[in-house]
């Protein structure tokens, strides 16, 4: 008789992983200066800055983010689940972060922003960088599983969405084609949806 296999998802929450908050932000960017974890600050603002997906994420080249020898304050690039590119600001905090990291770890500008552990290895993996973020929030006193890449990812997007309520300019941040997708992904609340379009004219 074959022996049952067990639910991948058994004992874990699934579904949309939680945005953090502002002074959740603030937290972790604190820890991360005082600990001198001058990698994990830089790719902690890079994700929230970029609001790109894991993949695209820890696939950057320091080319990527540059312009001549300073750090761009737009980078543009391809995304690998749709091929379509997107657009992102840096702000100072991010490119002096990411300066700093680039300048310790003698990287040039082929060279892969985040570099693996391994020779092999050529840039730091999705799992691993999965795991960065679950020490992230656990450090801070947020449970691990109701938070992952893909908050890093929407952080900055619902904060853009919370201030201004234009959907249209968020999916254009997100890289999305559809703005239902912008819509399911923020996780907008269809009354909220509805009250927008009753409040725009045609």
């Amino acid at each position: 008789m074959p022996s049952q296999r067990e639910p991948w998802n058994k004992g874990k929450l699934v579904g949309q992983k939680a945005p953090l908050r502002l002074s959740d932000i603030w937290s972790i960017r604190v820890r991360l200066q005082l600990s001198k974890s001058v990698r994990d600050l830089a790719l902690f603002n890079l994700a929230i800055d970029s609001k790109l997906r894991g993949c695209d994420l820890v696939s950057l080249r320091l080319r990527d983010v540059t312009h001549g020898t300073a750090i761009a304050r737009r980078a543009i690039v391809l995304q690998r689940k749709t091929g379509r590119p997107v657009q992102f600001e840096l702000t100072d905090m991010t490119r002096i972060s990411v300066a700093e990291w680039a300048r310790q770890a003698q990287l040039t500008s082929g060279s892969h922003l985040f570099p693996g552990r391994s020779r092999q290895a050529t840039h730091l993996s999705t799992r691993q960088y999965a795991r960065i973020v679950s020490r992230w929030v656990s450090d801070i006193g947020l449970d691990r599983h109701a938070y992952g890449t893909h908050s890093m990812r929407r952080t900055k997007a619902s904060l853009i969405y919370r201030r201004t309520r234009n959907l249209r300019a968020v999916q254009i941040l997100l890289g999305h084609t559809k703005l239902e997708s912008t819509v399911r992904y923020l996780g907008v609340e269809i009354e909220d949806a509805l009250e927008m379009a009753e409040q725009t004219e045609a």
